[in-house]
């Protein structure tokens, strides 16, 4: 994040997309190994020289066999990037993961802003179980934040599998 902050202003749309091709690349590799992040933010992400993105920080990650993970009730959590089914029952899949990822391409297209910024917590949880999602940053596209919103659907309309289906080919190519 201090990343984007850092370096304002100096990113082409096409890096932007790239920082976040290679967080979903990220992903899709956990995701294939049974494993649960929970954290994923744009904080827990890391920048090489060449700028190829790795994501970092696997403190409250969790291998799963079936694909879902329930935590104890007064488990930690982030707010701002967990869908309603974390902040109603604290149940975790690679569908909370998607739905962080698509924050953390919130992130990264508004450049390192905090997620719902006006928000503490508290209203965080009420606004996002209500329905309440993030706004377009100006510099991703209709298509981008299109991407970004199929992220936050209800748990059933989440795309599934892989990450790579938030990233479709055609996308990565004309963004």
């Amino acid at each position: 994040m201090v990343y984007l902050r850092e370096t304002r202003g100096r990113f082409q749309p096409s890096e932007l997309l790239e920082m976040c091709k290679d967080v979903c690349e990220a992903m899709e590799y956990l995701e294939s190994k049974q494993f649960l992040h929970r954290d994923l933010a744009a904080r827990n992400c890391l920048v090489n020289d060449q700028g190829i993105v790795k994501v970092s920080d696997f403190g409250l990650s969790r291998y799963v066999l079936d694909d879902e993970y329930t935590s104890s009730m007064g488990s930690k959590f982030p707010v701002r990037w967990s869908p309603p089914e974390v902040l109603l029952y604290s149940k975790f899949s690679s569908k909370s993961d998607v739905w962080a990822f698509g924050v953390l391409m919130w992130e990264v297209y508004s450049l390192g802003k905090m997620p719902y910024e006006r928000f503490n917590n508290s209203e965080t949880t009420e606004h996002v179980t209500q329905g309440l999602r993030l706004y377009r940053p100006q510099l991703a596209s209709e298509r981008i934040y299109a991407i970004m919103y199929s992220c936050w659907h209800e748990v059933g309309l989440i795309p599934t599998s892989t990450h790579s289906s938030c990233l479709p080919q055609p996308i990565c190519k004309s963004a």
